[in-house]
């Protein structure tokens, strides 16, 4: 994997995990971390034409639904889509919302 996938999947594993988690203070460290990553990748953009958002993506889903946090994620039984909700283009677009980010996220989700 390259670094600026690697990049762009951390930064979805924290906002995924901010969806999951149903810990109040633990899904906001995640939000806060989430945007952070976000804000550092607008910094220094990856380059659009190493990232494939959906891969990343589905990397970013395995990181953030690890054995060690199943027990935390209780806020719902969530089905991620196999599809990245956002564009890397929004994902680097100024003013993005990490909390619009983490409520689509569910959203985006089927239930179980």
């Amino acid at each position: 994997m390259n670094a600026d996938v690697q990049r762009v999947r951390d930064a979805l594993a924290e906002l995924i995990k901010a969806a999951l988690l149903s810990d109040d203070a633990k899904s906001l460290a995640c939000r806060e971390a989430g945007a952070a990553r976000v804000a550092a990748l607008a910094g220094d953009p990856p380059e659009a034409a190493h990232v494939r958002i959906d891969g990343a993506w589905t990397l970013a889903i395995k990181e953030a639904e690890t054995p060690e946090l199943a027990p935390e994620q209780g806020q719902v039984n969530l089905t991620l889509p196999r599809q990245c909700p956002f564009t890397l283009e929004e994902l680097l677009a100024p003013g993005f919302d990490a909390d619009a980010a983490v409520e689509r996220i569910r959203k985006s989700a089927s239930t179980g």
